[in-house]
């Protein structure tokens, strides 16, 4: 696969973001097309073999020619979602709503054109309006009042209460399927709204030639009114779905408070979020939101950053820790150094990529669009051959028309077009609250495939700091004590390898004591004394410097830490050694969980490292890790991954995404950890917010979940219509069963709120 980024900012002017992403997308060979509105340009994935990038860019032009005819516009203004209006004094939120507009305008939807400016508060109302007006209609229909033995009541004018108020209907709550259709029709590229327009229009003139005499048949009023509510029903709720599982980018600006208490020297002032700058101080209190990125500078407290990590514990926050923007401090008050205000903030970025994931198109969204585009034509086809053979067969004009009619409303490809759309919202959207963050869809879609996972050890399986990861005592000291002594000893060293023996001591709670006298010995180690006693620290030159006498069993300890690649370092008090400890970079506590997971689910696991093959091979027995890289330059990490996937493995890189950016860009899918530093990590398909890596089984279990959502939707959403619209054009007329156009938009409605509703039980997957 090739990847090639080209403007597209001519056709920007006419179509939405997904409408470029969508034509360009079907051109054979285009594997994934992702659109940045803000940058004017579209990130190409293509297969190499099937289609030059000479060929795309000749393709672009001729859309420009398409776009800047009078009849391109489509009017992609989004007025009705342009999200965060509560929020407007938020930078981040106004940010979100300027460039995430396309993903909470109904991304994907087979290109959503046809919902542009609508809201489900105004299909709410126009069905509401439409419901009172067909109540009548259908009370004061003969049609009806014969089925039901009843006689409405007669007064001056009752003949009119049908044409009358369908009509109102029919301009009133049908205006929004007509707009849609002109859209469509204007667009070159008819749909569901062309398919509604045409069944209400040919009832609407057909009725209107019944009611004037022109031809002996039934009118279609009560058909056309109850259709138009129906399917103005149909979209308050398919609307409703949608904005509720792409309200994760308005929830995320909801989480920054409107104000911050800013400390200056002339005391505490209330000032807005907005117009904080890097470098003021604020003041956190008790149960309040963080209001920009920072450092703490004074206080101690427990943060709940649950909403931007994922990590349902709070995290302990001390004196020079970072906090983000819209986490909720605990019981402590903090003063914040704020380090990233606005766009710059990591909530800003987490919307930033949830935005263009959910714009991002899959290969499912591909092959859905294009389902709904020859099911729109099958269905006018259908149509079409219906009230050819009725007329054929001798059927009356109007039971004709109503056939075709019903075609045309129980085929629209309302399913069909939001079956991957609506899955896409929420399984970004899911992965976003649980700390994964999608860039490309494609990412997470191939991810059900992966059987080789490659981690980069240092930073990724590991802290990416020392710490001693064993040690070995003399009778009569306790390991405890031993580390206690070392860690004060080492407490006034900037050595990596003493800083690791100190946050060793931390970690495990111990209370360091203060040294006196420390010193350096160059070459040997450090000495100091500790509550009056003269201790050295130091490796195997300090112990023949000293003529150290080291019992056995800690040599014994020493050789074992050589033998894995780690530090051996003694403590040592008057000639004697009373405690070796191996240092090197520790193993993550989650590493151990998240290899076991993945060898659950059958992909064997390999290690990237540039340490000696001693250190690698120790810290692959620990995890049980299939496949060891070791002594690699980071140069030479995607020849690795290229070797794997010659032997037909289906390879995912996880690493820094700084100096294993070409690893990511290689492997099949690239996975960044460690995003809280920077959650707007270019490399690869999918980032993550926490440095765990058990993050990566998740991935796998949300795209395995995503994925048979996907094809449940689209088999319900396509195979419904096999049976739909037969039934539809009456083939089971003989045994008395037909259906009318209102029973024909429940059916079609029903089968949206289906594909809906298992779309939501995506949420229900535990990651």
């Amino acid at each position: 696969m090739k990847t090639n980024v080209l403007e597209v900012g001519a056709l920007l002017t006419a179509w939405s973001p997904d409408e470029v992403a969508r034509r360009i997308g079907e051109a054979p060979g285009v594997e994934s097309v992702s659109v940045d509105h803000a940058a004017k340009s579209a990130t190409i994935v293509y297969d190499g073999a099937r289609i030059e990038i000479a060929e795309i860019k000749s393709l672009v032009r001729r859309l420009e020619r398409d776009a800047t005819s009078p009849a391109a516009s489509t009017g992609n203004d989004h007025e009705g979602h342009k999200g965060h209006k509560g929020h407007n004094s938020h930078a981040v939120a106004q940010a979100s709503s300027d460039k995430a507009g396309p993903a909470s305008g109904h991304s994907g939807h087979e290109s959503h054109d046809k919902h542009e400016g609508h809201s489900p508060a105004m299909f709410r109302d126009r069905f509401w309006l439409s419901l009172a007006l067909t109540v009548p209609v259908v009370i004061w229909s003969a049609h009806i009042q014969e089925l039901l033995g009843y006689q409405a009541p007669a007064f001056p004018g009752s003949d009119w209460v049908g044409p009358v108020l369908s009509t109102v209907v029919f301009f009133y709550g049908g205006l929004v399927f007509l707009q849609g259709a002109w859209r469509e029709l204007r667009s070159r590229l008819p749909g569901m709204m062309t398919l509604i327009s045409l069944a209400i229009t040919v009832a609407f003139l057909f009725s209107w030639v019944v009611q004037l005499g022109l031809i002996d048949a039934d009118a279609l009023w009560w058909e056309l009114a109850t259709l138009v509510t129906i399917m103005l029903l149909g979209h308050w709720i398919e609307m409703r779905s949608i904005n509720q599982a792409e309200g994760a980018l308005k929830e995320l600006a909801k989480l920054l408070p409107d104000t911050a208490t800013r400390v200056t020297d002339a005391g505490e002032e209330k000032v807005a979020v907005s117009a904080l700058q890097n470098g003021d101080l604020v003041l956190v209190r008790p149960g309040e939101s963080v209001p920009a990125d920072g450092v703490v500078r004074k206080g101690e407290s427990d943060v709940n950053e649950a909403m931007i990590t994922g990590e349902s514990r709070p995290v302990k926050k001390h004196e020079g820790d970072e906090v983000i923007a819209a986490t909720i401090n605990g019981e402590g008050s903090l003063r914040v150094e704020v380090t990233g205000t606005g766009e710059k903030t990591k909530l800003s970025g987490i919307m930033r990529l949830v935005a263009d994931a959910q714009k991002s198109k899959s290969r499912a969204q591909h092959l859905a669009d294009r389902a709904a585009r020859l099911l729109t034509v099958v269905a006018i086809a259908a149509a079409a051959i219906t009230i050819v053979v009725w007329q054929s067969l001798g059927a009356p004009i109007d039971f004709s028309v109503v056939r075709m009619v019903t075609v045309l409303v129980i085929a629209c490809p309302h399913a069909l077009g939001l079956a991957v759309p609506l899955v896409v919202a929420i399984s970004t959207t899911l992965g976003a609250r649980n700390g994964l963050l999608v860039r490309d869809r494609r990412g997470l879609e191939e991810a059900r495939n992966l059987d080789t996972v490659i981690f980069d050890k240092t930073g990724t399986l590991t802290l990416g700091e020392f710490r001693v990861v064993a040690m070995s005592v003399v009778e009569g000291v306790t390991e405890d004590e031993a580390l206690r002594i070392a860690s004060g000893i080492e407490s006034e060293s900037e050595h990596p390898i003493a800083r690791g023996i100190v946050r060793t001591a931390e970690d495990k709670g111990i209370d360091i004591p203060a040294a006196d006298g420390f010193r350096a010995i160059t070459g040997k180690g450090v000495a100091a004394s500790i509550e009056g006693a003269e201790y050295h620290m130091g490796g195997p030159a300090l112990l023949k410097a000293e003529k150290v006498e080291v019992p056995p069993a800690l040599l014994e300890a020493a050789g074992a830490a050589a033998d894995r690649g780690q530090a051996a370092i003694y403590l040592v008090r008057q000639g004697k050694a009373l405690a070796v400890y191996a240092v090197a970079d520790a193993i993550r506590e989650e590493s151990r969980e998240a290899i076991a997971a993945l060898h659950e689910r059958g992909i064997e696991v390999a290690m990237l490292t540039g340490d000696a093959q001693a250190v690698a091979d120790a810290v692959a027995r620990e995890l049980g890790i299939d496949t060891v890289f070791a002594e690699v330059l980071p140069e030479d990490k995607a020849s690795k991954v290229r070797e794997l996937q010659a032997q037909g493995k289906k390879v995912a890189m996880i690493g820094d995404g700084v100096n294993d950016a070409p690893a990511l860009a290689t492997a099949d899918i690239g996975i960044a950890i460690g995003a809280g530093a920077d959650v707007a990590v270019e490399a690869g398909h999918i980032v993550l917010v926490r440095s765990d890596p058990r993050d990566i089984p998740r991935i796998i279990t949300l795209s395995r979940a995503t994925y048979r959502k996907m094809v449940q939707n689209l088999w319900w959403a396509a195979g419904y219509n096999i049976f739909a619209i037969p039934l539809a054009a009456g083939v089971l007329e003989p045994w008395g069963i037909l259906l009318t156009p209102a029973v024909g938009a429940i059916l079609m409605s029903a089968s949206t709120v289906v594909v809906a509703i298992n779309a939501q039980l995506l949420k229900r997957v535990k990651l």
